[in-house]
C-alpha cells in the first residue's frame, strides 16, 4: 500500500468524526520544505478555519504517534477553495445553484468555456444559465463533453 493510501486510512475516522470528507491529499514541495497538504470539505461543500484547526491537531497528533513519515514535513489543512476543481461529475448534482466554470471537449454554441449558474443536472445533461452581453441565456450539453469543471467566483 502506497503511503498516500495508508495515510488516507488512517485519517478516515478522524475525519468522520469531525463530518468532514477528504477532497485531496499530497505531499508539495515548496522551496526546500515539504508539505502533507490535507484539503478538506463539510458535507454541504463548506469550510471554515476553527474546523481546519480542529482537524489540524488531530491529524498531527496521530500523525507523530505512528511516525509513518521519514523526513521533515509540515502539515497543512486546509479548505479546498472557493474554485475547487470539481474532480467527481456525479457531484455535479449537488452543486445546482452554484456558480461554475466548465471547459468542454466539442463546441456547444460555439462556446468551449463557459461560466454561470448550474441550473439543473439530469440525465447525464447540465443546463447553464450564463451572461451573453447584457442577455441571459442557458445552454444544455453531455457531461460527456466536459474536458474540466470547477467552481467559479461570481463577479
Amino acid at each position: 500500500m502506497e503511503q498516500l493510501d495508508l495515510l488516507k486510512e488512517l485519517f478516515e475516522p478522524i475525519l468522520k468524526a469531525n463530518n468532514v470528507t477528504l477532497y485531496d491529499l499530497k505531499f508539495v514541495q515548496e522551496n526546500k520544505m515539504k508539505i502533507l497538504r490535507v484539503s478538506i470539505m463539510k458535507e454541504d461543500l463548506t469550510m471554515d478555519i476553527d474546523t481546519c484547526a480542529l482537524v489540524s491537531e488531530q491529524l498531527s497528533t496521530l500523525l507523530d504517534e505512528k511516525d509513518l513519515i521519514n523526513f521533515e514535513y509540515y502539515l497543512e489543512v486546509c479548505s479546498p477553495g472557493a474554485e475547487r476543481e470539481i474532480k467527481d461529475l456525479n457531484e455535479l448534482s449537488k452543486l445546482i445553484g452554484n456558480h461554475i466554470y466548465v471547459r468542454l471537449k466539442h463546441p456547444v454554441k460555439k462556446m468551449l468555456e463557459i461560466t454561470g449558474d448550474l441550473l439543473n443536472f439530469e440525465n447525464n445533461i447540465l443546463t447553464i444559465s450564463y451572461r451573453d452581453k447584457a442577455l441571459t441565456k442557458e445552454v444544455n450539453f453531455e457531461l460527456e463533453n466536459i474536458d474540466y469543471a470547477r467552481l467559479a467566483v461570481r463577479i
